[in-house]
């Protein structure tokens, strides 16, 4: 069985889930066992871990919009958590996107003084995506430090929830607004507003990560290249997909969407990941076992796929993990 490397894995900073009042209203429907997960950096995370073959977990604070000092909190905090299993977890550094500029200051101190590997942000700021220029200072920072930006979908906003409302409960409003559609198509169209601002032009080694599959994208890839190729960039979008975007497969446990993956984006890109604890470590691994038996991935691609691009991407180095 080959070393498994995750990368949209959760957890949340008790001192900021104590002095953040968004933070508590967001978790507070999680039952006591997710929080419990959620929360836990030590030994339960190190034998969740254990339990789906996951050699290297890279973990990232849960959503808000918060200050920078309760950023740098959580950063802090999960370093502390890292030094303790230096060799088993890794940081994704949480940002105040609202204040740009220190946002860029903190990335770089999570980078250069705590060892992150990188970035996890939030697909939009109360509605506001990152198209605008005012923003483009974090994306200049993660090109200057070569290290990658997570985009991973958030709550709707009120004006974008209203938007899904319909002849239905508000529960299902929300489901469509999230997990059930939104999530995903809203994440999607962040990529291709990315684009076409212009920000791989002026960025052109940024490296952008996304999960779920591709978050719709890789279903609708020839007719968005085709849509793009009309907007007279510089850049083709489809040498942006090939060259500035890697894509996990997080949350998403089907061969299906796998498949469709696999024929839109070299393997090279496409990086193995659970979405822990709101998926379990087990069921990740069964479902790389059911990959491997199903010769979708196999040979050299599978040790790609579930550590070497991974290692490669965000220059850490795993070894050979014997449950």
């Amino acid at each position: 069985m080959h070393p498994l490397i995750t990368l949209e894995e959760h957890y949340i900073s008790t001192r900021v889930h104590a002095a953040s009042k968004e933070v508590r209203d967001h978790f507070a429907p999680f039952p006591a066992q997710t929080m419990a997960k959620l929360q836990g950096l030590g030994e339960g995370r190190i034998k969740d871990m254990d339990s789906g073959n996951v050699s290297i977990q890279v973990i990232s604070h849960g959503p808000g919009d918060l200050s920078p000092e309760l950023c740098a909190d959580a950063n802090d905090d999960l370093a502390a958590a890292i030094a303790q299993n230096p060799t088993r977890l890794a940081g994704f550094a949480m940002l105040p996107m609202s204040q740009p500029d220190e946002a860029a200051v903190e990335l770089e101190r999570s980078v250069t003084k705590l060892g992150f590997v990188g970035a996890l942000v939030e697909n939009h700021l109360n509605g506001t995506f990152y198209d605008a220029e005012r923003f483009w200072v974090v994306f200049e920072k993660a090109q200057e430090l070569d290290v990658p930006i997570y985009i991973h979908p958030t709550f709707a906003s009120d004006s974008m929830l209203e938007y899904h409302k319909g002849n239905y409960s508000d529960s299902i409003a929300t489901a469509l607004s999230a997990y059930g559609w939104g999530w995903h198509s809203e994440t999607a169209l962040h990529i291709l507003r990315l684009y076409a601002s212009g920000l791989f032009e002026r960025f052109p080694n940024l490296k952008i990560v996304i999960g779920h599959m591709g978050e719709m994208l890789p279903f609708q890839l020839d007719r968005v290249f085709n849509v793009t190729d009309r907007w007279a960039k510089k850049v083709p979008f489809k040498h942006v997909w090939h060259n500035n975007i890697w894509v996990t497969t997080s949350g998403m446990f089907s061969l299906t969407p796998l498949d469709c993956l696999l024929k839109t984006t070299s393997i090279d890109r496409i990086l193995y990941s659970v979405d822990y604890p709101f998926s379990t470590n087990e069921k990740g691994m069964q479902f790389f076992e059911e990959i491997e038996k199903s010769g979708l991935i196999a040979g050299d691609d599978l040790a790609k796929f579930a550590y070497q691009n991974a290692e490669k991407l965000l220059k850490v180095k795993t070894k050979a993990f014997t449950n």
